[in-house]
This record gives structure tokens, sequence and C-alpha cells, in this order.
């Protein structure tokens, strides 16, 4: 039995990383169609026929292309031989090994255009059969998993409702629309319908200025299919999970990619938002092909989905559960953090602007990053007194909405930050997200009783998101503040441990108090105290703040080393919860004395 649980995850891993670097190769096309010339890299393998790395921009595009191209073709053929080696289920057979027949075929599609340049108009062939091969491997891991959770899963796809037939129509259209943008770049059909809506105010003179029109066609078409879909999923998948996330995320690309393409010609094409629009069409295409899959494997009746789409819903409670779900007090501690890292970063306040859309994008980062959390712990949460009338444990939302939310939340999130403040504060964000609800949520939170330590890391971001956002970098000084945070949480959140430690044993969570017992906990929450409160008058020391943050810092710093005292020598639930409370109060006032530093 160990053994078939290692084959089947070892078949689930080749065909995520064979879908992974397909879309990257995606991804890496889109860049070259893009920024590169069809006359750059006119042979195959390599570039002007020498097997040394090429010096310029261009060329280097067009050989990581290539090489991703290859990788991604060698991993789907891997993954097709091992599905039929290890017996998958039919469906997960066939669509494995048709991506990654159709990835071979578009391979050597590619390689033909790059020998022929005159050809270059084929390349939206070349860009249909990677998405075909990025939807079919896709769809191959997403059917792995299902089986892997539910081997009753039905073998095959069934496309009997009207969402999921809705849902195969806009993936074609959306196909369409990426195959004809293709088309636009490389015959530069753009030159000949310039202007918009219409060509210079009228109808186009030629052909090309027919496709460059047909492709804005396109684009409002799909827009309202997206839109058609995202709704009917919405009313009538709530139950479904992958199918109500990824339509939901489809349709957050979609939206995405719009304003990222207006804000990419609004500064020029600049490399980092040409790639990012690049990414995001290939992640709309992918988005669809998951949802299209989903629809098919759940293989429901058109009397579910009315059945479903008819129960009443409340919208006030609903809306409440919502901003429930985005634990809106986390979100606005948080927010503190990060505007204390912007003026910090610009030693002023920072224009109205950059405050507006960087405190917007943290808010619907940390509101996402807590839905998907909430998500994922929705079992723990249940049989926890504390938890347990949380929208997801309650069942007043389902599992999918949950997760449909903070996802949309989060991308929403980068979107907003890439296109208003820059890409340096998105990735930051990103990166925050992933290690809030992959690193910790997924994988310490219930591993290892070191889990808020190294989690902590996850709620430090915060005040480097809004340092690069008004530097668009980081520097030393930066650091400080993500180490604050770092040392904070472990004492704020093992006192709150102290006081549910019979919760914590009851889910199964090795948290400090479960594990190594209230004397340990007490002992390590009053030495990061001590540590904490030494960084903070570590600044002033080095010239990084100055004699406002060193009052302020030694005041509270006495404070909360009282209060930890009192958990270490004292004890009980009481003392502990004073602790969890003060620790709260010290973060905002401690970011609250960085801010007021730099004004007065």
């Amino acid at each position: 039995m160990a053994n078939e649980r290692t084959a089947a995850g070892s078949l689930r891993g080749w065909l995520l990383a064979a879908a992974l670097v397909t879309f990257f190769a995606v991804v890496m096309g889109n860049v070259v169609r893009v920024s590169a010339s069809g006359a750059v890299c006119a042979d195959w393998p390599t570039c002007y026929g020498q097997a040394a790395w090429p010096q310029d921009t261009a060329a280097q595009l067009h050989m990581v292309h290539r090489l991703v191209s290859g990788a991604g073709a060698l991993l789907a053929l891997a993954a097709a031989v091992l599905a039929v080696r290890r017996g998958a289920a039919r469906v997960v057979r066939g669509l494995a090994a048709a991506g990654a027949g159709v990835m071979l075929v578009q391979a050597g599609w590619g390689a033909w255009v790059a020998l022929r340049p005159e050809t270059e108009f084929l390349a939206g062939v070349h860009l249909g059969l990677a998405l075909t091969a990025l939807g079919a491997l896709s769809a191959a891991a997403l059917a792995a998993y299902r089986f892997h959770h539910d081997p009753q899963q039905a073998d095959g796809l069934r496309f009997a409702s009207p969402f999921a037939r809705l849902t195969l129509a806009v993936l074609a259209l959306v196909g369409v629309l990426m195959v004809s943008g293709a088309w636009v770049v490389s015959l530069d059909a753009g030159a000949s319908c310039t202007g918009w809506p219409l060509c210079a105010g009228g109808l186009p003179t030629n052909g090309l200025g027919w496709l460059a029109l047909a492709h804005r066609a396109l684009t409002l078409v799909s827009g309202v299919g997206v839109s058609a879909l995202v709704v009917r999923a919405w009313r009538g998948q709530r139950s479904q999970q992958v199918t109500l996330t990824a339509a939901t995320a489809a349709f957050t690309l979609f939206a995405g990619q719009v304003l990222i393409g207006a804000v990419k010609v609004s500064r020029g094409f600049s490399p980092d938002l040409v790639g990012l629009h690049a990414a995001s069409a290939a992640g709309v295409w992918a988005a669809l092909a998951l949802t299209a899959a989903a629809a098919g494997l759940a293989g429901r009746r058109s009397e579910d989905e009315r059945s479903e789409a008819s129960e009443p819903l409340q919208f006030r409670a609903r809306l409440r559960d919502f901003f429930t779900l985005s634990k809106p007090l986390i979100v606005a501690l948080l927010l503190v953090t990060t505007y204390a890292g912007m003026v910090m970063g610009a030693r002023a306040i920072p224009g109205w602007e950059v405050t507006l859309w960087t405190l917007l994008g943290g808010a619907l980062a940390a509101a996402g990053s807590s839905a998907i959390n909430q998500y994922i712990d929705r079992d723990i949460d249940g049989s926890m007194q504390r938890t347990a009338k949380r929208p997801l444990p309650a069942q007043r939302l389902t599992p999918g909405e949950g997760l449909a939310y903070g996802v949309a939340a989060n991308l929403i999130s980068f979107f907003l930050l890439a296109g208003f403040v820059n890409l340096t504060a998105a990735l930051l964000s990103l990166a925050g997200m992933v290690y809030y609800v992959l690193i910790y949520s997924l994988w310490l939170k219930r591993l290892t009783v070191q889990n808020i330590v190294i989690g902590g890391g996850a709620g430090a971001i915060p005040p480097l998101v809004g340092w690069a956002a008004v530097t668009g970098s980081l520097t030393f000084p930066a650091l400080f503040l993500f180490a604050i945070i770092f040392l904070w949480t472990p004492p704020h959140f093992w006192a709150l441990a102290l006081v549910r430690r019979n919760d914590y044993a009851r889910a199964g969570v090795p948290m400090m108090p479960v594990i190594r017992g209230e004397k340990s906990t007490r002992i390590q929450i009053f030495i990061y105290t001590l540590e904490l409160v030494a960084v903070t008058l570590l600044m002033p020391l080095l010239n990084l703040t100055g004699s406002v943050f060193l009052i302020s810092a030694a005041v509270l710093g006495l404070w909360l080393i009282g209060a930890a005292w009192r958990v270490l020598r004292v004890g009980g639930n009481k003392v502990a919860w004073k602790m969890y409370r003060y620790s709260s109060m010290y973060l905002m006032f401690i970011f609250v004395a960085l801010v007021l530093d730099v004004l007065v």
C-alpha cells in the first residue's frame, strides 16, 4: 500500500512538473514574440550556428524559450510513460499522452519556424499547440489528484450540464483570442489599425487591419464569456472547490491582464510588465483549462446545478462572513507595519497615490492569505472552541467559496501592486502569501513545534512591501523592521497557545505548550521578548532612528518585558492572556513610534 501511494505521488509530481514547465514555456514564448524579432536565432537548435551562449538579450530569450520548451516536452513524455506503466486511470493516461504528443509536435513546429524566418506568421499555430499541451497536462495533473483523494471518481470527462459546456466554449474562445494575438504581433497588424476601439475612428482598409480589429472584438467577447462563467460558477458551483476557484482565478487573471496591458502601453512596454502580461495570458488559459477539467471530472447534471443555484442566500450575512474570513483586525495591524515601512523608506510622508495602492494591495494580500489559511485549517478550526464559529467550520460558507475568495484577493493584490506601485513590492507581497500558505499553513503548522518561529517570517514581510513601494528596492535598515515582527511573533502566539493549550492538543497542532510544556513555553516567551526589545534598542545605536524612537522603544520594551516576566514567574491563563493582548498593542505602538520618529 505504501509503495502504491509513493507511485501515485510520483506520477502526480511528474504531471504537475510537466504542466508548470509547459506554462513557463508559453510565457517565454509570449515574451519572445513581443520583445524579439523573428530574424533573431534564425537557425536551430543553436543561435548563429554557434554552440556558445549568445550575448545579445533577444537571442538569449530565444534560447531560454527553447530550453524550457525542450524540458517541458521531455517531462510530458516521461509523465505519459509513467502514467501507462503505473496503470493510472484511463482519463489520466489519455490526457497525459495527448499533452506529451502535442508538446512534441509543437516543439518540432517551433524548430521548423525558426529555420524558416519567412514562416514567422505561423507562430500562432505554434502557440495554439503549446496551449493545447498546457491544457491537457493541467487537466491530467488535476485528474491524478482527484483520483488520489477520491478513488471512486468516475473515469472520464462528462460535459453534461450547461455550465460544463460553457467552460469548453470559453476555453476555446480564449484560445482563439491568444492565437489571434500572436498573429497580430508577428504580422505587426496593430500598425494597420491605430486608434481605439476602431481603426483611426473608422473601419480597416486592409486585411491586417481587419485582423487587429477582430482581435479587439474577440477580447471583448472573451471578457463577456469569462465574466458569465464566473457568475454562473458562484451561483451553481459553490460546492465544487476546484471548479469555483479555477473559474474565479481565470476571471481575476483576465481582468489583471487587461490592467497590465493598459499600464504596459502607458509605460512604454517596460520588460517587467511585458513579462507579467505574458504570464497573465498563460495563467488565464491554464485556469480555464482547470475549470473545464474540474467540471468534466465532476460530471454534474443540469438538475444538480439548478438545485444549488436555487438555494436562498442572505447577501448581508455572507458579506459579513467574507469580511470575517479576512481577519480584519490582523489586516489593520499589518497595514500599520506596512505604512511604517513606507515612511521609514521614504524618510517622509509618502504621496497619497502610492499610499492608497500600497495599503489597498496589502490589505487584499493579508485578507486573501487569511482566507486561504482558514480553508486549509478548517478541520482544525472546527475542533477548537476559539475558532469553531468561523465561517468555514460553521458551514456558513463552503470551502470552495473560502478558497476562491482567498485566491482572488491575492491575485487582485498582486496586479494592483504591480500596476500602480512597482513589481518589487508586488513580488514581496506574493512571497509573503506563499510563505504563509505553503510553508507555514500547509507544512510547518502541523509538523514542528517551531512552527510559529519559522512561520513568523510571513507576518514580517508587510513592512518590506511598504519599504519597496517607495524605494523600489530593499536596503539594510529594512531588515530591522522584518526582525522586529519576526521576534515578536513567538511570544505573542505562544501566550495565546498557553491559554488555548487544550484546544491545540485536541486539534493535534504541535504548539510549544502541548509538546514542551508550559514551563518551557514561559521561558521561551521571556527570552524572545528580551531579544525583541534588544533589537529595537539597537536601531538608535546604529543611527537608524532618533531619540523619539529610543524613548518609545525603552518605555514600551520595559512594559512588554514586565508582562513577559509575570508570565514566567506567575503563570496562569489570566497572565498569559494579558501578555497576548499587550503584545498586540506593543507591535502597533512600536511601529507608530517609528513613524513619529521620522516626522518629528
